[in-house]
């Protein structure tokens, strides 16, 4: 029973979505659209779309929302520009560490991907042309989109032809969070965001945290990659994008690798109009 002056979970809803960014001069937004179901929980995503829209089918670039993976939104995308020039961009949800463990994130994000390519048609969609795009956790989930191998049985394919990586966790054995130190208990290192996905200390896991880590998934036909990360990231280590940028490069997968002097754990740095401009020549060279 809530107490006097709590809020309904309707309300918080509401308040969500007021938050919610409005989309840029000349993009349209549908929000809310279902993509899967986990029981009687809906998954959502927002698909902002150019107002105008012409004869050719639009390449997509689907983005996955950062957080700990146990908080964030769809709500708020920085990749929203992208529909006013010629993309399809889908901000997508998925379930959190409070609602779910690995792999329930990867598995909801193969999903989103699945739908927009078997709805491409009412959608003016590009069903062959689909990128990803993510920041932190949002970074390390594309970043599995773009190298693990698709599950054998899917009927329709989740693959992704493009990933943008924002500073995400590379491999989950070597992140600070999650490995031991002086001082850090096991108490501690079960707190970790690395152990509340692995449902466990990420030490006690090794196997599942090599399944979970695009590092240790690299293969020579991933999808061509775009790594970005600031040099003073105090969350997740330049270290983890530059080992897996040495490694795709290694493996003979396209990739470029732009380290961004002075930057945090995202921020203002990530959201010039040269940052912007970077992306965007990106997913076109990839996916137009």
């Amino acid at each position: 029973m809530l107490a006097s002056g709590s809020a309904s979970a309707q309300d918080i809803v509401k308040r969500a979505k007021k938050k919610a960014d409005a989309p840029p001069a000349g993009v349209a937004v549908t929000r809310d659209v279902v993509y899967a179901k986990r029981g009687e929980r809906a998954l959502k995503l927002d698909l902002y779309l150019p107002e105008k829209l012409g004869d050719e089918k639009l390449p997509v670039v689907a983005w996955i929302h950062g957080g700990g993976w146990s908080k964030g939104s769809k709500d708020r995308t920085p990749a929203a520009y992208l529909a006013a020039e010629g993309f399809a961009v889908a901000s997508v949800e998925y379930r959190l560490t409070g609602e779910a463990i690995w792999p329930a994130q990867i598995d909801d994000c193969r999903d989103a991907i699945r739908f927009l390519r078997s709805h491409a048609g009412d959608y003016g969609l590009d069903a062959d042309k689909i990128g990803v795009w993510g920041g932190s956790a949002g970074g390390h989930l594309v970043a599995l989109l773009g190298t693990l191998d698709v599950p054998t049985d899917e009927a329709v394919s989740s693959r992704v032809q493009a990933v943008c990586d924002w500073y995400g966790p590379s491999d989950l054995l070597t992140t600070p969070s999650n490995t031991p130190g002086p001082g850090k208990t096991d108490a501690d290192l079960a707190k970790s965001n690395g152990a509340l996905l692995l449902g466990g200390i990420v030490r006690d896991r090794p196997k599942l945290a090599m399944e979970a880590s695009a590092f240790h998934q690299v293969s020579k036909d991933d999808a061509p990659f775009l790594i970005m990360h600031g040099d003073a990231d105090p969350q997740v280590p330049l270290e983890q994008s530059t080992k897996l940028y040495e490694k795709l490069k290694a493996t003979g997968v396209p990739v470029t690798y732009e380290v961004l002097k002075g930057a945090g754990h995202g921020g203002p740095a990530f959201l010039t109009d040269d940052v912007k401009r970077k992306v965007r020549e990106f997913f076109a060279k990839h996916l137009k």
